[in-house]
């Protein structure tokens, strides 16, 4: 394993459309959020500033995180 991947880290990306048009991306272990055009953009967005947010505060050893659902009922 090369130096490089072994710095590397595989963090979550949250999607979804907004409303006035484009995407916002949400990283739920940093709280760092970005937006784009595109997934892409919105993506490539997202991990420059987790990137940059990680510099400053770098992430404690963890565990990864449980990602799954809630289902609300009656939502207006």
């Amino acid at each position: 394993m090369s130096a490089e991947a072994r710095n590397q880290v595989e963090l979550t990306a949250v999607l979804w459309a907004a409303s006035e048009g484009g995407f916002t991306a949400l990283n739920p272990e940093t709280g760092t959020v970005s937006e784009g055009e595109t997934e892409a953009e919105a993506l490539a967005n997202l991990t420059e500033a987790t990137e940059l947010y990680l510099e400053e505060f770098p992430l404690p050893d963890r565990q990864m995180p449980v990602i799954t659902t809630i289902r609300i009922a009656d939502v207006a």
